[in-house]
């Protein structure tokens, strides 16, 4: 099987698997941290190179305060508990995205688990936290402004260069549950030629047999990249 070198999951669909079981909506965060861990190990035992999942966006401070607030204790619980598992499995632990207005133990947290995971050669999962591609482009033409780089030399690369993770290879595969057609502000300038895969399974009821499936899909597209065959 050929493995895409970098997936990109948007995990869509936790409120709603929650409300249709007349359950609260961090229920379903709770189990849909579960399937991360799942999927993560997964990913890594097969061999796949990245692992991009959208974790919190730029949009989710809309949401009610408790439950930001919640999800930032689930972030800092995951941070703790999974650090020997990413140990464990050789995983390279990154972020995209404006983490330094998190908390301060959610930024010291993060911190410490890049730096321990750094020299680590296998799977390298990069959550995208208070994440937003437009923000992301805007941040990158500002470093470009500040770095006084020569206007007529900039290309697409010089871009690449100034965004969260320069090293980021582009998404080979996007993964959306929860059935919603649209990209939610996910990585807008990397997706030019990724492929799409869209499921309507709610993301705590995703499992490595839909991640497989996914994966098998892939394989039968065919990727001309603009060109002709």
């Amino acid at each position: 099987m050929n493995l895409p070198n970098h997936i990109a999951i948007i995990m869509d669909g936790n409120g709603r698997w929650a409300k249709e079981r007349g359950a609260s909506r961090v229920k379903g965060h709770e189990k849909g941290a579960q399937v991360v861990n799942e999927i993560v190990r997964e990913a890594a035992r097969i061999g796949i190179k990245w692992l991009t999942l959208y974790a919190f966006s730029s949009e989710n401070w809309k949401r009610p305060k408790y439950e930001i607030s919640f999800l930032m204790r689930l972030l800092n619980k995951y941070l703790i508990r999974e650090e020997a598992e990413i140990m464990g499995n050789n995983i390279r632990f990154a972020t995209i995205g404006r983490t330094g207005d998190f908390p301060k133990k959610t930024q010291e947290l993060i911190k410490q688990l890049k730096d321990k995971s750094s020299s680590n050669t296998g799977l390298t999962l990069c959550l995208a936290l208070n994440y937003g591609a437009r923000s992301e482009i805007v941040d990158a033409v500002k470093k470009i402004c500040e770095n006084d780089v020569d206007l007529k030399t900039v290309n697409e690369e010089t871009i690449k260069r100034y965004f969260y993770d320069p090293d980021m290879p582009d998404p080979d595969l996007l993964i959306r549950t929860g059935g919603e057609y649209r990209l939610s502000n996910f990585l807008l300038y990397q997706m030019a030629y990724t492929e799409f895969y869209i499921t309507p399974t709610y993301w705590p009821d995703f499992t490595i047999g839909h991640f497989h499936k996914a994966i098998e899909e892939f394989n039968q597209r065919e990727r001309r990249f603009g060109g002709i065959k």
